[in-house]
């Protein structure tokens, strides 16, 4: 098990499809400028409006499977039939520069992760009922019923595995939620080893 050795922070963010994750994610990333998220690869196709590079680098399976051969990935998992990467070079070169990393993956990849760093802070995402979770889903016009279904199903097991995160958030109001996972990013960072990193000369001029 390997530990950053720059003062950022590795995050894992996860909730089932449909909780509203993205949508905290991108608001996060327009307020705090030292927080990036790191691509993801994917052998699924580009949904409507999606970019090559920004939304996800959009692969072939046998290219996937090249790179999971050459051990390019952090983690990666295999969802819908589909797989889904973290590349490793992309990861630590964001914390190279400092700057405080989200993963999007689920629960499965934050412990393929955590195997690998020490450090990493989970947080997980939940809706505020089924109900709730049926209408985002039905509400984004993307997927047919039967699509639904499944990520219902799919849903209820990602969300039994809340209790490995280190921080919950019930994502009723999105204004409050992002409020809550804003204050976990800031927190974190007024920690006492990334501090006396971050600011090493002014603490010597301060106690010399």
């Amino acid at each position: 098990m390997s530990t950053p050795t720059s003062t950022g922070y590795l995050y894992v963010i996860s909730a089932p499809s449909g909780a509203g994750k993205t949508s905290l994610v991108q608001r996060l990333l327009a307020e705090l400028p030292q927080v990036s998220v790191s691509v993801s690869h994917t052998t699924r196709s580009p949904r409507p409006g999606e970019v090559d590079g920004k939304d996800y680098h959009f692969v072939d399976h046998a290219q996937f499977e090249q790179r999971i051969a050459a051990g390019e990935f952090l983690e990666y998992a295999q969802v819908f039939d589909h797989y889904y990467g973290t590349s490793r070079t992309t990861v630590s070169a964001h914390l190279d520069r400092g700057d405080d990393v989200i993963l999007e993956i689920d629960w499965q990849g934050a412990r393929q992760v955590r195997s690998q760093f020490s450090g990493v802070q989970g947080v997980f995402i939940l809706p505020p009922s089924l109900a709730a979770l049926d209408q985002r889903l039905r509400s984004r016009g993307q997927d047919t019923p039967e699509v639904i279904e499944q990520r219902m199903r799919q849903a209820l097991a990602e969300m039994s595995h809340y209790d490995e995160f280190d921080y919950l958030i019930i994502n009723d109001d999105f204004n409050t939620s992002l409020a809550a996972l804003r204050s976990v990013f800031i927190a974190n960072r007024q920690r006492l080893v990334a501090q006396r990193h971050r600011y090493s000369d002014l603490l010597v001029q301060l106690l010399s």
